[in-house]
């Protein structure tokens, strides 16, 4: 091999590896930008206030209550992907565990605890799905957007709660001589609460639906061009149904769990997690104009959410500053995903 031949070698593999880099970059780059926001924020957070970020008792804090929203932004990413907006999923978290209190409160003949504490999580799990497909239908059928669409159903579930609860709140004391109580909500070793696993295992579960399966593939192709995937033979109605049906689902399981750690009922359920779960979808790398996003930096978002109101308090600041961080974030992602989307193209 001559010199020449030698050099025009050398710069084809150099080339290549270039484009492999770039194309690595490309694939990876949210994941990546996400991952590095995350170590950043947490060396920040531990130079700032050490005395709590170094003790293991914040650390159980966080996967305590981090779950509860976190269990809606991983469906709620996938609706967003889709080119979509659900604001209705505080109210359905209300919703589901309302049908929860009238089945259990419906069903004094049942003896056995479990059985009839197990009945009502089902009737708030089915509740859930119901409410979920009724929005992707009036959103679908309609032609309605589906951000004007789950403002209306936002208020219309958050007033049937309030009508049919008749605005008293409760205490749950009975679901603990249940095994479901322990099972959602318990510790396992004493320490690592249970809500975590579910976190975990929906997060895989909402990983592999989205990349290892054609739902996953038939949100993406949505996302980024509806009339292309129709062209395509996907039924498109069909798919954002679904996508609605998730998250009023998991909407539902979020409130069941969020009130047995709690033991208690209140009919204002889910009305603090609106912004936590917008801002972890975002801040995870979800474009809010569709066809971007992925599990893993929600996943990674709502934890840094998650830490962001007690990081807040650690350094010396009011509880004030919380939402105006996540109000901030959601417009710095916003505008984000608007200049990288105007560079592609």
């Amino acid at each position: 091999m001559t010199h020449t031949d030698e050099s025009t070698h050398g710069a084809s593999r150099a080339n290549r590896k270039a484009f492999s880099l770039k194309r690595f970059a490309r694939t990876y780059g949210p994941q990546l930008g996400i991952l590095g926001v995350f170590f950043g924020l947490w060396i920040i957070f531990i130079i700032a206030a050490p005395t709590t970020f170094l003790k293991p008792q914040i650390y159980n804090a966080f996967m305590s209550t981090v779950p509860f929203f976190a269990i809606m932004a991983i469906p709620l990413t996938m609706v967003v992907i889709a080119g979509e907006m659900d604001l209705s999923f505080p109210s359905i978290m209300a919703m589901g565990m309302v049908a929860f209190l009238l089945t259990y409160g419906a069903t004094p003949g049942i003896a056995n605890i479990s059985v009839r504490v197990m009945l009502s999580f089902l009737a708030a799990l089915v509740t859930g799905t119901l409410i979920g497909w009724i929005n992707g239908l009036i959103i679908v059928r309609f032609g309605i957007p589906s951000l004007v669409a789950t403002i209306g159903t936002q208020f219309f579930w958050r007033g049937a709660v309030l009508v049919l609860s008749q605005g008293k709140s409760g205490t749950l004391s009975y679901v603990k001589e249940s095994f479901l109580h322990p099972a959602l909500v318990g510790k396992i070793g004493g320490t690592f609460p249970t809500q975590m696993i579910w976190l975990i295992v929906i997060a895989i579960v909402g990983w592999v639906l989205l990349n290892r399966h054609k739902f996953g593939a038939h949100i993406y192709l949505i996302g980024d061009n509806a009339n292309s995937a129709e062209l395509m033979g996907i039924n498109t109605k069909r798919v954002r149904v679904q996508a609605f049906m998730l998250i009023g689902l998991f909407s539902a399981f979020a409130g069941v769990i969020a009130s047995f750690h709690v033991v208690y009922f209140w009919p204002s359920l889910g009305e603090g997690h609106l912004l936590s779960t917008l801002a972890s979808v975002f801040l995870g790398g979800t474009s809010v104009f569709g066809g971007t996003g992925t599990i893993l930096g929600t996943f990674i978002g709502a934890f840094i959410i998650g830490a962001i109101e007690a990081a807040t308090v650690a350094v010396g600041l009011t509880g004030f500053w919380t939402e105006l961080i996540y109000g901030l974030i959601i417009v710095l992602s916003v505008i984000m995903h608007a200049y990288l989307r105007k560079r592609a193209e």
